[in-house]
């Protein structure tokens, strides 16, 4: 008896001197049971179909008869049998049973039964297809990426693929170059069908190409050979050097997906696109195989060959090796009894048996160990030994200690401390020569074979050339991208810090996320510029230490020769003002000053954390800083106004454009009755309106453009003080990390501009008008212009021009020829010019003409 031996868990004999082959076996929900258990469908060359529902048995004994559900004698030899939604109007699963010149779709059902003899099942006759050619083999799926319900392609022994969608038959097609039949299969992800040619190749063809190809007509088989008709164009060929014994698709998300072929003598693993992932040389002879997904991340393929072994590999690794009592001619995995896994093999002569992978147990016991007697002294000593770990361990709160570090998955930033030397910006909108870019290593590394995904995230204005990467990492084998950050938008950035965040799955299918937070380097924005004396905002910030050299704090923007740049150093952002950094010779003090109010944020926050980075350095634990001036409040009221305005701005702007949309459509519905007339009347000088209407929405579209541009920018500012104003509060009240926070969460909650965002209003309005205090909510209710709506109204004035100018061509030949107007809609969704404009331009022309259709105050109710 073998060590390594596949554990029986249930067996029985299908038949007596009955044939099977490689598609008579096949494991499902056949009757779509609430318990989702699987059933196992045996089919045989002699034309009988059985359906068993396994219960565990001890080894030696028989089956049980209440384990086969269903056993039908049917007229024709069984070819294969399959399962899936091949019924129109429903999702439940149903049998499909391939004979030589019929396909049968059955319906499996069962009903409780009321005495001892316990539940009946039944085969119901669905519906069934005559075929005109000797079928071979036969693959189903959602051909054509069609959802809720599966096709079926038969492949002939001549050669013809033949198409049902379900009920009823599609088309058929003849493979070129074709002698002798092979493996079939179908690929979801890429919509093909794979098969391997008698001249030893994999070739694939696009279900596309097939529904499209010239049909191929029954009585017209050989001259479809000798290339009269349309033939195929195979998608891409693989020549493995030998015969397939069969082929199969594993695609275990929509990433990645993977042909797996079994050879005589290797085992193939290709791409979708065929080209070579992997090849197994086999040490034995193969006769069935089954590539099967684990938890999402791995595949697995269980080999059995001519010597009754049962290989598990993963990949080119040898997991597993069993052994079993026949040689399989077909195997499957399925859940059976709430047992996940059971491995189902059959046999040529009809032996069926579920099993498990385990050992045998170990059979050995243990002598016993000789008495001795016992030294009291050594056990007293060992116990007082014991018992002091045991004290020491009880004063500890944590026994195991913390680790945040996961060890099986490694997410590591590296920024550059130089910029490139050669700038990697992209469509910059900084007004400067050269826009500096600093390069960023991102390094993955897992213990695990998994697929990650990675995001990487900056604020905006900062930009990323590249911010999402997909990568297979292999075990230990750490990964590493590269990508530049840049400053995008012509606004200095509220926030230097950035982040990536990694999404994987462990080997048990729990999805995990891995993030790491890294800084991008000042120089980023900004470059040395001399010092200003004169400055119209001014903050000064206290510490307890003596003042540190600046040349010292800042070494990437001074220069170590100037000695006036010991106590004074000027920054130039790229996108704002001149900032300039002042420290007192004599006292403690640290002055930054510049022309904008926003400015000074990144230069006040960057010197906080290198003084604490300096001190923390030397060991200095009491450093702080501190702030005893005045708040600019006034200031932070007016950004605050200015922002609220433009988001008013943007709220008239959409209204507008949304009013005049519903006049275009009421005048462009009077164009449409007029050009469906027989005999055309005269437009009475819409094409006038419409040629206005196109002038006005690029004007206006050009405007809201304007204001959402400004209004980015606005709240870009309004970001910066308001965390200015946070830092200065913190350092007045020296407030804790944690109260820091609460303020973060107030004042902060969005990092980009939406309408749900809180405006805060200044304090000297609340006091002055407590009466109006109820108002304000219903004063502040603001919406926004999406750009993607910006960029589609100038699309819409473009192909307003172009219908402009079919309006005059067709408005001159209505005229010259009086013949009947095409009828072509004219489908447009564009916004219209001012109402005002419209009402007074049509009065006049009303008044002059007579008849007229369209009257003034039928157009302001259509308004």
């Amino acid at each position: 008896m073998s060590l390594f031996k596949a554990r029986e868990w249930w067996s029985t004999v299908v038949g007596n001197k009955e044939e099977f082959d490689q598609g008579c076996l096949c494991v499902a929900n056949v009757d779509n049971s609430s318990s989702a258990q699987d059933k196992i469908i045996v089919g045989s060359y002699m034309g009988s179909l059985r359906i068993y529902n396994p219960h565990p048995i001890k080894p030696g004994d028989a089956m049980q008869a209440e384990d086969l559900l269903l056993e039908v004698q049917l007229s024709e030899p069984i070819l294969q049998v399959e399962v899936g939604k091949f019924v129109s109007g429903t999702e439940l699963l149903h049998l499909a049973v391939l004979h030589c010149k019929k396909l049968c779709v059955y319906a499996v059902s069962g009903s409780l039964g009321n005495i001892e003899h316990g539940n009946q099942y039944q085969l119901k006759h669905m519906y069934e297809h005559n075929l005109q050619r000797t079928a071979f083999n036969m693959t189903y799926g959602p051909f054509g990426g069609i959802k809720g319900r599966d096709l079926i392609c038969i492949q002939s022994v001549d050669g013809m693929l033949m198409l049902f969608e379900q009920e009823s038959y599609s088309f058929g097609r003849f493979l070129p170059g074709f002698l002798l039949p092979g493996p079939l299969t179908y690929s979801s992800r890429t919509d093909s069908f794979i098969t391997v040619s008698s001249c030893q190749q994999v070739e694939s063809y696009k279900y596309q190409v097939l529904a499209f190809a010239k049909d191929a007509d029954m009585q017209e088989a050989e001259q479809q050979k000798l290339g009269s008709g349309k033939r195929l164009v195979v998608d891409w060929v693989l020549n493995i050097g030998e015969q397939a014994l069969d082929i199969c698709v594993v695609s275990f998300n929509q990433l990645v997906s993977s042909v797996f072929v079994l050879g005589e003598r290797n085992f193939f693993c290709l791409k979708d696109n065929g080209q070579i992932r992997f090849i197994k040389k086999l040490d034995c002879s193969p006769s069935c195989f089954l590539p099967y997904s684990v938890s999402g991340t791995v595949v697995n393929t269980l080999i059995g060959n001519h010597n009754n072994i049962l290989h598990v590999y993963q990949d080119v690794t040898l997991k597993w090796a069993a052994q079993l009592p026949h040689i399989p001619v077909v195997v499957r995995v399925g859940k059976l009894q709430n047992l996940k896994g059971v491995i189902v093999t059959l046999s040529e002569s009809g032996h069926l048996q579920c099993s498990y992978l385990g050992t045998d147990p170990s059979l050995f016991q243990a002598p016993k160990v000789e008495a001795r007697d016992i030294n009291y002294e050594e056990f007293d000593a060992e116990i007082n030994k014991l018992q002091k770990i045991i004290k020491e361990a009880r004063r500890i709160k944590d026994i195991l200690p913390k680790s945040e570090k996961n060890e099986d998955f490694a997410l590591v930033v590296t920024v550059l401390p130089d910029l490139d030397s050669v700038t990697q910006a992209i469509d910059s909108e900084v007004r400067a020569e050269v826009v500096p870019s600093v390069t960023i290593k991102i390094t993955v590394e897992s213990r695990l074979l998994t697929l990650t995904k990675l995001s990487v995230c900056v604020q905006p204005p900062l930009a990323l050339t590249q911010d999402k990467f997909i990568l297979e990492l292999e075990s230990s084998v750490p990964k590493t991208v590269v990508l530049s950050a840049f400053l995008k938008g012509n606004s200095p950035p509220a926030d230097m810090e950035g982040s990536a965040l990694a999404s994987y799955s462990t080997p048990t299918g729990a999805p995990r996320v891995a993030q790491c937070k890294f800084r991008l380097p000042l120089r980023l924005v900004g470059f040395p510029a001399q010092p200003s004396k004169t400055a119209n905002h001014k903050l000064t910030i206290d510490t307890n230490k003596p003042p540190v050299s600046l040349v010292t704090l800042f070494p990437d923007f001074a220069d170590q020769a100037d000695e006036d740049q010991l106590n004074a150093l000027g920054f130039q952002l790229l996108a704002g003002s001149k900032v300039t950094l002042l420290a007192s010779k004599t006292s403690q003090r640290y002055r930054i000053q510049s022309e904008q109010l926003e400015d000074i944020w990144l230069i006040t926050k960057e010197l906080t954390l290198r003084l604490d980075e300096h001190f923390r350095k030397q060991n200095c634990k009491d450093f702080a800083c501190s702030f005893s001036g005045p708040i600019p409040l006034q200031e932070y009221f007016e950004i605050i106004d200015h922002h609220f305005e433009l988001r008013l701005n943007a709220a008239k702007y959409e209204q507008l454009l949304s009013e005049r949309a519903i006049q275009f459509r009421a005048i462009e519905r009077r164009l449409l009755a007029r050009f469906k007339d027989k005999t055309p009347a005269p437009l009475q000088h819409l094409d006038t309106l419409l040629e206005g209407t196109y002038r006005q929405v690029i004007a206006l579209a050009d405007a809201a453009e304007e204001n959402q541009a400004k209004l980015f920018q606005a709240f870009t500012k309004l970001k910066s003080v308001t965390q200015l104003v946070i830092l200065l509060v913190s350092l007045w009240q020296k407030l804790s990390a944690d109260q820091v926070a609460i303020l973060e969460a107030t004042f902060l909650p969005l990092t980009q501009d939406t309408q749900e965002m809180v405006v805060v209003l200044p304090s000297q309005s609340l006091n002055s008008k407590r009466d109006q205090l109820c108002n304000i909510p219903q004063q502040l209710s603001i919406t926004s212009i999406s750009p993607n709506r910006l960029l589609s109204l100038k699309e819409y004035g473009l192909r307003l021009n172009q219908i402009c100018h079919r309006m005059d061509y067709r408005k001159q030949k209505s005229h010259e020829k009086r013949k009947r107007t095409p009828r072509r809609i004219l489908k447009i969704c564009a916004f219209t010019i001012q109402q005002e404009q419209f009402i007074s331009l049509y009065s006049e022309h009303c008044q002059t003409q007579e008849g007229s259709a369209l009257r003034v105050q039928n157009t302001s109710s259509c308004i």
